[in-house]
């Protein structure tokens, strides 16, 4: 399975240490421990940052040959705060690297194999992005999915190109909240996410809407079929990540043949177990459920 992430790597500067992410970084760092084949499509700068990311890349076994190296512009980084809940709030820098994700010739070889594309909102802040990203989605096989990774945060929050990137998604993910904001909803309402797939799968044409709603479960709707995998009790250290983890495991085994239900499933047990420990990108062990 080859797959490629496209937006932002950074570094979470959390209270207690420096940990590499980004939704796409996360992703694809989830996607190559399952065993797929990952090129992350992102910037970083010629810098301190920068160079610690490929070598924890590098450690990994992740290829780093598509990620464009700047000069003139830093690595990014967000300051994130964590609540009593481990709710993660966020301080995004701007005028970073990943702000401007160029195709190289690496990168148009991987895209014309690709299995997916996992693309989300908050690097669409850049215009230069929106013109690579729509590049890049012109030379995917028509075959290959365009998975669309909803994070709204204020101020990168844009809802008009949102739903119009979703109107192209082969499957879009978002939390309850973000699905009642696209829907006109002033909040998220337990038991509307069934009524706001519905209302997404017909406003943008998306064959498949995945909705999370943090402890209570996640919900899928694909090919007319709304199913729901209850959350199942986790201690939380921190949720960092644990939507991203969540999406690498449902993307993969969607794409290598699992059934939509016991894909679902194994989304919402790699979410929790990613909850339960500190950021984004804890090793593998024995009690990971791949």
């Amino acid at each position: 399975m080859n797959v490629l992430c496209f937006g932002e790597i950074l570094w979470d500067f959390l209270p207690d240490g420096l940990f590499p992410g980004g939704a796409p970084f996360n992703v694809g760092y989830h996607l190559h421990q399952h065993g797929a084949r990952v090129h992350l499509l992102s910037g970083i700068g010629r810098d301190l940052l920068g160079n610690e990311l490929l070598r924890r890349l590098g450690n990994w076994n992740i290829d780093t040959t598509t990620i464009t190296r700047h000069q003139g512009l830093p690595t990014g980084y967000v300051v994130a705060e964590v609540d009593a809940a481990g709710n993660a709030s966020y301080e995004i820098t701007p005028s970073v690297a990943w702000d401007q994700i160029l195709l190289n010739e690496d990168a148009l070889r991987a895209a014309v194999s690709a299995d997916a594309v996992v693309f989300g909102s908050l690097a669409q802040r850049s215009s230069v992005n929106r013109a690579t990203l729509g590049r890049l989605l012109q030379v995917l096989p028509a075959e290959s999915w365009r998975v669309f990774d909803v994070n709204l945060r204020p101020p990168h929050d844009d809802l008009a190109l949102v739903r119009e990137l979703a109107s192209g998604a082969t499957l879009l993910k978002l939390n309850a909240h973000e699905a009642a904001r696209l829907c006109g909803h002033e909040s998220e309402t337990a038991g509307r996410e069934e009524a706001d797939a519905r209302s997404l799968a017909g406003t943008t044409g998306c064959p498949r809407i995945c909705i999370t709603a943090g402890a209570r479960g996640a919900g899928l709707l694909t090919q007319d079929e709304w199913l729901w995998e209850p959350g199942r009790e986790v201690r939380v250290i921190d949720t960092i990540g644990s939507g991203d983890a969540f999406l690498a495991s449902l993307v993969f085994h969607l794409r290598t043949g699992k059934s939509a239900a016991d894909a679902l499933a194994r989304a919402c047990r790699m979410g929790e177990w990613v909850a339960g420990r500190r950021g984004a990108t804890s090793p593998y062990d024995a009690s990971t459920p791949v």
